[in-house]
């Protein structure tokens, strides 16, 4: 049996740990492909962005970067590089993750860094390129791919030589990289490629992985999987390759329904982060936990807030499984008393030791509650709300 005080010694230092990156994007207006609810509070700029995620880490204590999507946040590029400084100090928030945009484009119709044409391939490549000095000159670690490239029809793409072109154009890439720089290769199997995908699972991910180069490694986006898919078992396989970069953390009922953490299935966080906390400090740093919502329903700081704050107990529900008791339990097969245990954990209530550890750094116990207090989101509707700016990675 554990002491009520060792129990909290190791709740606060798995929450001491615990830091989340929240996406530039998930402060601005997106919808669906059918149309856009704008929000008065909505960010329709960077300084925007930055000052929404500057309150959320103001209220948390978890958040202390932001992710950048290159196009919509650098629009010219590396010279935008330093107004983000400035934002940095301005804000307290520092550059995350850097997003290249392979999707937006209209020459990218028939895929990017796949596409037919070397023209285009190297349009792409160039803006890899980018990237990676914009991740450079903002000391990010971090860049983070995806790409739509596929097609939707059989027979009308070679997909071996889109391989051949896909190899050799992140192997380029990772020669260009930074020694403290990674290449994070994420996948999806469809949406918008709906016969093929070039990147469909995290097997295709991992080969990439392997083959890129030691700086790349794979990004495991929970909204990106079918329904049955077992995503902690993939992410098992990854600690045991090395090969997991890091997830971008969101729900769905059916697909990449970008939803709000936790709100269909908590427990699948909390087996994931299980699998992260087995496999003990090392991976804990090598691993980017970063979110990836832009829904259109509830405000976006209202959302972000509860996101973090649910990511963070479930962190810790996950740390308070006794691995020792469990791996026993394991080994002789009693099903029922390992299970239990199990879910034990997952049934505890942690809030009480969030708060406590919230209130002992500084923090306000209830974020949402004291965003509500603060007037923020009041005043920022007020003041963005004539512009009303549809700023959406949606067309």
């Amino acid at each position: 049996m554990h002491s009520v005080s060792s129990i909290q010694e190791n709740a606060f230092q798995a929450l001491d740990s615990f830091q989340i990156e929240i996406p530039s994007w998930g402060f601005a207006n997106t919808g669906t492909r059918f149309g856009k609810f704008l929000q008065p509070a909505a960010a329709s700029t960077l300084e925007e962005k930055f000052s929404d995620a500057g309150m959320v880490h103001k209220l948390t204590g978890i958040t202390p970067t932001m992710a950048l999507h290159v196009l919509w946040d650098l629009p010219n590029g590396l010279s935008d590089a330093a107004t983000i400084k400035t934002l940095e100090k301005q804000y307290n928030i520092a550059s995350g993750s850097i997003n290249p945009n392979l999707f937006q484009d209209q020459e990218y119709k028939f895929g990017s860094l796949c596409n037919p044409s070397a023209e285009i391939r190297g349009k792409a490549f160039a803006h890899l390129l980018d990237s990676v000095a914009i991740a450079r000159e903002l000391g990010s670690r971090d860049i983070s791919l995806w790409m739509p490239d596929g097609s939707n029809y059989p027979g009308t793409q070679s997909m071996r030589r889109r391989i051949e072109w896909l190899e050799e154009a992140l192997q380029r890439t990772h020669a260009a990289l930074a020694p403290n720089q990674r290449l994070l290769i994420e996948y999806k199997p469809f949406e918008p490629a709906f016969y093929h995908t070039d990147i469909a699972d995290w097997g295709m991910a991992a080969h990439l992985a392997m083959h890129t180069g030691p700086q790349a490694v794979v990004l495991v986006d929970t909204g990106h999987h079918y329904a049955a898919q077992n995503i902690e078992q993939i992410v098992t396989w990854l600690l045991h390759l090395n090969l997991l970069g890091g997830f971008h953390f969101n729900d769905r009922r059916y697909a990449d329904d970008d939803l709000t953490l936790g709100s269909i299935d908590p427990y699948q966080i909390f087996r994931i982060f299980h699998e992260i906390h087995l496999s003990g400090p090392k991976a804990l740093l090598q691993t980017a936990f970063m979110i990836d919502q832009s829904h259109n329903l509830k405000g976006k700081m209202e959302a972000m807030i509860q996101t973090v704050a649910t990511a963070q107990e479930l962190w810790l529900k996950a740390a308070l499984v006794d691995r020792e008791a469990l791996a026993k339990l394991q080994t002789s097969c009693d099903l029922i008393s390992s299970e239990e245990l199990f879910r034990d954990a997952f049934w505890t209530d942690v809030r009480p030791l969030v708060r406590e550890w919230r209130r002992l750094r500084g923090l306000p116990e209830d974020p949402l509650a004291a965003l509500k207090e603060s007037g923020y989101v009041d005043r920022i509707a007020r003041e963005r709300g004539g512009k009303l700016a549809a700023v959406s990675s949606y067309a």
